[in-house]
């Protein structure tokens, strides 16, 4: 990984900025009530605290301590229902099912085969419904849909464009 993200959140608060636009306008649009979502790779929150702003519980998982607890600090003052797991997401024991996984810009961190692994092992906690909202490098969109190709849900495309690629389980 090139950025040292434990110094990077130490420095920064709300390092990251403001939540992806393509996240908001999915979760705006999102119907369902209290959905259960899993961010991975969620950092100080950005993502996370406003998902949870609009009433949905929110498991985040991500390597940096510093990270999980600016995030677990915001969620305690706001009262948000957020948990999350500082953990690395190679040899994490993923839990679910989740009505949505969010991995933003994460995947591309890691080495090609880890990265497909990985993937592989979040999909295992899938079900029919479940969406998966990716955002990372456009150059690996393609090899994505080659594991939700061979994974036992089939998987249908509700977004994919510039590196973003949002999917539903059936």
């Amino acid at each position: 990984m090139a950025t040292d993200y434990e110094q990077f959140y130490r420095e920064n608060p709300n390092g990251l900025g403001e939540p992806t636009r393509e996240f908001v306008e999915f979760f705006e649009a999102y119907e369902p009530s209290n959905a259960t979502v899993l961010d991975i790779g969620c950092g100080q929150g950005r993502d996370a605290l406003f998902i949870a702003r609009l009433g949905h519980i929110v498991h985040g998982v991500d390597l940096s301590r510093t990270g999980i607890a600016d995030l677990l600090r915001a969620a305690r003052d706001e009262e948000l229902s957020i948990t999350a797991d500082v953990a690395d997401i190679r040899d994490y024991a993923w839990r679910g099912p989740y009505d949505v996984i969010l991995i933003d810009r994460t995947l591309h961190m890691l080495q090609t085969d880890t990265r497909y692994a990985v993937l592989k092992s979040i999909l295992a906690i899938a079900t029919q419904g479940t969406h998966v909202l990716i955002a990372d490098e456009r150059s690996n969109i393609p090899g994505f849909h080659e594991v939700l190709d061979r994974d036992a849900l089939n998987w249908t495309v509700i977004k994919r464009e510039r590196g973003y690629l949002f999917v539903v389980g059936c």
